[in-house]
């Protein structure tokens, strides 16, 4: 196997930009070019001023400072990236299906199988190519049909190497990764493709933490992985209901449960609900396979997850209503935070677009301030629901860059997102600027319930009576 000097990375989105862009730092031997169609986001990645990168993530702009334009190159002329590279990682969307079979469930692959036939059009040499994208089990073999059918007589090597990266952390976890998993054959040449992309990840972390495995058991471990840690949030979420009704403290539990060394202490703050572009789709990815097997128990068991999620977002709208005499239209309901959660401008599955979304069914006047989402960027998220027309959604809800102006004669404000910076806020004087009674909404459980309470609030938090 040649070693490898230049890379090439098609989708430029909240994984191939900031893996790309670590690999480019920590491997200044080789040459990394992330390439997309979307001329805005190639735009966007290349812009002088590193505040207005199309992602936020702290740490990426001083990794991007220092190795855009010496080994890290971002361009919209895929073809020519394809075609001088010797590794080429996908990392395009994969959305749930919206329509025909699994519908709802399973992955759209139409962005990887259009990748894989540019790939097969282009290339005139042999190819490593990696699946980073999250995808469903055996999509490698789909890839490497479309790669040996259609290709020019290249030799093609498909390697899984699913990405575990945490929004707000994604960084820190590429650079102190607790594992990488590289799936590929187990033939002298997938053993050479294996270590070739090992090899890479060894410019930076210990050899004992890159895991080599099958492809299928590196697809499933995404999977796996996202729909152990979705479970364990449903499942204090759910507790946190029966908290509300016993006069029992969710913190005090997940202290409790999380000192177990057997069960361990992450992932075991209630909240609104999680979001983001991984745990659901992955969940429903896994309980799609489930079904097509025809293991029903599993993917009702699996199912859950979901179905608990929902209800705890339903059931903080819920709340939100019967605490405003149960009815909020025409009244002022401030949501602190749009973002799935903080330090990221990513709002997939945000537990704040139901929320705003079960309010705004109910004709509350919404006014929403989050510090690192775009006015646009919410407004897309409601269109999206179709739920109301776009003119409905704009006369109901607003955005705006104040958050105490936000909160002038509200008559309650929702926290959604944890973003440290609520935390520190002025509330006595929120409190003075609001209509009385004067509510709180705690669902990240980021406020003091005694302080809040002083203040003269009204307050609730997800997990106390």
């Amino acid at each position: 196997m040649k070693k490898i000097t230049k890379i090439c990375c098609i989708g430029a989105g909240y994984v191939g930009g900031p893996t790309m862009s670590v690999i480019a730092n920590k491997c200044p031997h080789i040459a990394v070019t992330v390439v997309d169609i979307n001329e805005d986001r190639i735009a966007q990645w290349n812009t002088p001023n590193l505040d207005n990168l199309p992602i936020y993530e702290p740490g990426l702009k001083e990794i991007i400072r220092e190795s855009r334009g010496k080994n890290l190159f971002f361009s919209t002329d895929v073809d020519k990236a394809i075609d001088e590279a010797q590794m080429i990682f996908i990392s395009v969307n994969t959305p749930t299906k919206t329509y025909g079979k699994g519908k709802g469930q399973a992955a759209d692959l139409k962005f990887v199988e259009l990748c894989a036939r540019n790939i097969a059009k282009v290339a005139k040499e042999d190819k490593i190519v990696v699946e980073k994208s999250t995808l469903p089990v055996r999509t490698a073999e789909a890839i490497k049909n479309i790669l040996d059918h259609t290709g020019n007589g290249v030799v093609f090597e498909i390697l899984s190497n699913p990405e575990f990266l945490a929004e707000g952390t994604a960084i820190d976890d590429l650079l102190n990764a607790d594992r990488v998993l590289i799936g590929g054959d187990d033939t002298p040449a997938g053993k050479a493709a294996k270590n070739a992309l090992s090899d890479i990840y060894e410019n930076w972390l210990p050899k004992e933490r890159i895991l080599q495995t099958n492809v299928w058991s590196s697809e499933l471990s995404k999977l796996v992985a996202n729909a152990f840690l979705a479970q364990r949030v449903s499942s204090i979420n759910s507790i946190s209901a029966l908290c509300e009704k016993t006069d029992a403290n969710i913190a005090e539990i997940s202290r409790a449960i999380g000192f177990d060394s057997r069960i361990g202490p992450k992932f075991l703050n209630a909240s609104v609900g999680f979001g983001g572009s991984c745990f659901q789709k992955d969940i429903l990815n896994l309980v799609y396979i489930a079904r097509s097997f025809g293991l029903k128990e599993v993917a009702d068991y699996w199912e859950q997850v979901i179905i608990m999620n929902d209800y705890q977002k339903r059931r903080f709208a819920d709340h939100i209503i019967q605490s405003l005499y149960n009815t909020v239209s025409g009244k002022k309901i401030v949501l602190y935070g749009w973002a799935f959660k903080k330090d990221t401008n990513d709002t997939r599955e945000s537990a704040a677009i139901h929320i705003a979304d079960a309010l705004m069914d109910e004709r509350a006047e919404i006014v929403v301030y989050d510090p690192k989402v775009s006015e646009e960027r919410i407004y897309a998220d409601l269109d999206y629901l179709e739920t109301r027309t776009p003119d409905e959604n704009r006369t109901l809800l607003k955005v705006v860059s104040n958050p105490m102006e936000a909160s002038r004669e509200a008559h309650g404000i929702a926290v959604v997102t944890e973003w440290d910076e609520f935390k520190s806020y002025d509330w006595t004087k929120i409190y003075e600027l609001m209509l009385k009674p004067a509510f709180i909404f705690d669902g990240r459980r980021i406020l003091d319930t005694q302080n809040m309470r002083q203040i003269g609030f009204n307050y609730y938090k997800i997990g106390e009576a």
